[in-house]
């Protein structure tokens, strides 16, 4: 992917997506204010997948990759460490949404996405499983619940059928985890994505106007994208990442000098 990146954008990607040292993320308010500008970005992700990184914002720079031992390692627990912290303020989303992959989202990019993956009440019935159902129920009686017991409430004790059924819940933005607790053991927190973005889920968009919007969003800190980009960043499928990108191109914001490759239009 980057030998197919002119070094110009590659230069720009690393000012956005504070791949530089001078610009790396330290702290929590840091690492929001980066989210808050980016749009979106995954949380642990190295230079062998596209797209910004909390991780790579922490090691403020393009080549950084996972060592094999994370937990000895200094950058990523710093991005874990963060990544507790940023759940617990609540003031981003986070959750693992398209393809199951833990991302963040700024508030403004909340209904985009709600667009694309949320399940709203009145289709759970149809398009949630029936463990992911009987969570979800549990957890709106209490509203917060440890892992340990939301599975007794729920009834769905075989953790194998529980991680999914949670996963599925993640995905379509209806639970996430409000918080991560180590002692005296570790456990996640889990609650009701509206409780914490309210008005966000609420919002109703378009289809077509959230898929121009991510890419849009995409796009701002890129500086250009090739084919098959948008859609592994996002986890958007190839087709609809093409909408939304010509979506651009169409109201002149981008311009498309070959097919599936999209550069920020000149001001």
């Amino acid at each position: 992917m980057r030998e197919q990146l002119p070094s110009e954008i590659e230069d720009f990607r690393d000012f956005t997506w504070h791949r530089e040292l001078a610009r790396r993320v330290e702290t929590a308010e840091e690492a929001e204010q980066f989210i808050g500008r980016a749009g979106f970005t995954a949380l642990l992700t190295d230079r062998r997948h596209p797209g910004p990184s909390l991780y790579i914002a922490v090691c403020g720079r393009r080549d950084a990759q996972l060592p094999r031992n994370v937990q000895k390692d200094p950058e990523s627990s710093l991005t874990w460490v963060l990544k507790d912290e940023i759940v617990r303020r609540g003031r981003v989303y986070y959750g693992k949404i398209a393809r199951s992959k833990a991302m963040f989202i700024a508030p403004r990019m909340i209904p985009h996405f709600m667009a694309i993956w949320g399940v709203h009440k009145r289709d759970e019935k149809r398009r949630l499983s029936e463990p992911a159902r009987a969570i979800l129920k549990a957890l709106r009686r209490e509203w917060e619940m440890a892992t340990a017991d939301l599975r007794e409430d729920s009834g769905i004790t075989d953790r194998k059928a529980f991680n999914h059924a949670i996963d599925e819940l993640q995905k379509a933005m209806i639970v996430v985890p409000g918080e991560v607790v180590y002692a005296p053991k570790f456990t996640y927190i889990w609650t009701l994505a509206e409780a914490r973005f309210p008005k966000q889920l609420a919002e109703r968009i378009n289809r077509g106007i959230a898929l121009r919007e991510i890419a849009r969003c995409f796009l701002d800190g890129a500086g250009m994208t090739v084919p098959g980009e948008l859609a592994r960043v996002t986890g958007l499928s190839r087709p609809d990442a093409g909408l939304g990108n010509r979506a651009l191109v169409a109201e002149g914001y981008a311009t498309s000098p070959s097919l599936g490759t999209y550069l920020l239009a000149k001001e």
